[in-house]
């Protein structure tokens, strides 16, 4: 698994590196970064699967680093001094929350959850394969659930989560972001028509030019659509029957 390390001190990075080495073969280290910009910059252009990041470093905070860039799915895994910014961590969807010294043994427990994520994504895409791409296996903090792809009115982006809405009105939270779910749904009459908003066609009841452009859906929710998608929406709208 690739993986970067975005911290401002270099001794941190220095023994985080050695620790990986040493107790954590399965990672290959692909960059360093030591702020949010650098980190940017590094993660647009490198596939990776895990960084270890840092909360504190001179140009801004590890959430900040998140906040720009919304569709990121790479799993995080957060490493700084202090336990008090554990709860917003897992917020934002981390695998886990370490504390500087880290202990080799948690270390490992955390790259150990983070496989078992990509198990567990195996898993999804072999059971959506078997229900004949009518199913979607959503992953909440408390559940697996199985749901019919056609029941889905629409999806919004939460950070590093994603809300469900369905045609009988009930809402689900799940632990993957929207682009994930952008990629899968895109076969299925799905249509990205803004950054966080992913919509089934087949429940738009019109598109409205006032008030910037929005969809209006059969469930009388209102979506945004951005200025470089109002083409490609009102081209598909026009064709709905």
């Amino acid at each position: 698994m690739k993986a970067v390390i975005i911290d401002d001190m270099e001794l941190a990075r220095a023994s985080l590196r050695a620790d990986l080495k040493s107790h954590c073969p399965e990672i290959e280290l692909v960059g360093e970064a030591e702020g949010v910009v650098s980190a940017a910059k590094i993660l647009r252009n490198t596939e990776v699967d895990l960084i270890f990041l840092d909360v504190h470093m001179e140009d801004g905070e590890g959430f900040d680093l998140l906040d720009i860039l919304p569709e990121f799915r790479t799993k995080v895994i957060f490493v700084t001094a202090s336990d008090e910014h554990a709860i917003k961590a897992f917020q934002y969807a981390a695998i886990d929350y370490l504390l500087k010294p880290i202990d080799p043994d948690l270390l490992k427990s955390a790259v150990t959850k983070l496989k078992d994520t990509h198990s567990f994504s195996e898993l999804s895409s072999s059971v959506l394969k078997e229900n004949d791409r009518h199913n979607l296996v959503l992953s909440t903090a408390e559940e697996l659930r199985v749901a019919e792809i056609k029941s889905i009115v629409r999806c919004q982006s939460m950070g590093n989560y994603t809300q469900f809405y369905f045609d009988d009105g009930s809402k689900l939270l799940i632990t993957k972001t929207l682009k994930e779910y952008d990629a899968i749904l895109s076969d299925h009459a799905f249509m990205r028509v803004h950054q966080s908003h992913l919509v089934n066609c087949r429940f738009i009841k019109a598109y409205v030019k006032t008030e910037g452009g929005y969809l209006l859906l059969k469930d009388d929710a209102r979506v945004p659509v951005s200025v470089r998608k109002k083409p490609e929406v009102i081209k598909v709208v026009s064709k709905l029957k």
